[in-house]
């Protein structure tokens, strides 16, 4: 491959692995993603991309302008490494109930951060709220740019790109795509890729158990980094899924450890949420399909964190 002009031009065309040892017999191909090769370690600097870009092009985002975001860490350190890039400030509104490693890479690239104080670290609807409100009231500065990445519809193209290469690595078959719902960016515009190339796609979103809101069940608390806001995402569209499947941050974390001592694939617990999934819609399909998902993050984010202590 030629040698990329820019740290931007890094994003994207990241491989696919095929999971090798955690599928039983008798159950479908799993394929995945390894968005941790992306720049920053995450799928990410995809949408955090499409965002400041259309808002460069349109005129939103002034010259030496101001990003700002509410974040759990991983958008942020996307947004931090492209406002980096193209020379914008970066005040970014976390959480104690994220890992230290988000906090310190997003600080890194230049960020300026405000605190939001956690009800002992759980992810909770009221966390996000107080978060995303607090974002709101720092970008009516002057100068600065709501990035807003639950209403902002720019995000979405971000991943078609993802979903392109997928149907392409895999050799032309994916007959299902499991992923994890944050934003609901990423499922949409994988799967709208997908679907143009097979219009009979099975789509299952998956959710933490303890606030499975997405199925209809109450808010609660979890401890799945990056998904799980606790209420609907505005832009989510349950028409395009075709099923909802709800994972315990324990099976999650759980199987973030097996991928690394099983498969070799460092990554984050939203990642074994997935994988999770993707093992019952795997079973659950057989030999001779092939079902595809999304290695969201690099397992370094959260080495500070219990997930790789057990």
């Amino acid at each position: 491959m030629p040698a990329s002009q820019q740290i931007l031009d890094a994003i994207g065309n990241t491989p696919l692995v095929e999971l090798r040892h955690l599928v039983p017999p008798g159950s479908a191909r799993v394929v995945a993603k390894l968005e941790s090769a992306n720049p920053t370690g995450s799928m990410k600097d995809r949408v955090a991309r499409a965002m400041v870009e259309r808002a460069r092009a349109d005129g939103r985002l002034p010259a030496g302008g101001t990003v700002v975001e509410y974040t759990a860490g991983t958008t942020g350190i996307s947004l931090a490494l492209i406002c980096a890039a193209y020379g914008y400030k970066a005040h970014f509104v976390f959480s104690d109930a994220f890992s230290e490693e988000k906090r310190w890479t997003m600080r890194a690239y230049g960020a300026e951060l405000t605190d939001v104080l956690s009800d002992k670290k759980r992810i909770t609807e009221q966390l996000i709220k107080r978060m995303i409100a607090t974002a709101g009231e720092i970008s009516r500065r002057p100068g600065h740019w709501y990035c807003d990445q639950l209403n902002n519809r720019d995000g979405e193209a971000g991943y078609h790109s993802l979903g392109e290469e997928l149907w392409e690595q895999s050799g032309g078959r994916i007959d299902a795509f499991v992923q994890a719902v944050g934003t609901a960016h990423s499922i949409h515009g994988a799967a709208h890729a997908l679907r143009s190339h097979n219009p009979h796609l099975h789509v299952t979103a998956v959710e933490p158990a303890e606030t499975a809101v997405l199925a209809g069940k109450p808010s609660g608390s979890h401890g799945i980094e990056g998904i799980g806001i606790g209420f609907i995402p505005p832009l989510w569209r349950r028409d395009e899924v075709n099923e909802i499947i709800g994972v315990p941050t324990k099976e999650a974390k759980a199987m973030a450890r097996r991928l690394a001592r099983e498969e070799a694939i460092f990554a984050g617990t939203s990642t074994g949420a997935n994988i999770v999934a993707a093992l019952v819609v795997a079973k659950r399909l057989g030999a001779g399909a092939t079902v595809g998902t999304i290695i969201i993050d690099s397992g370094l984010r959260y080495v500070s964190t219990d997930v790789f202590r057990a």
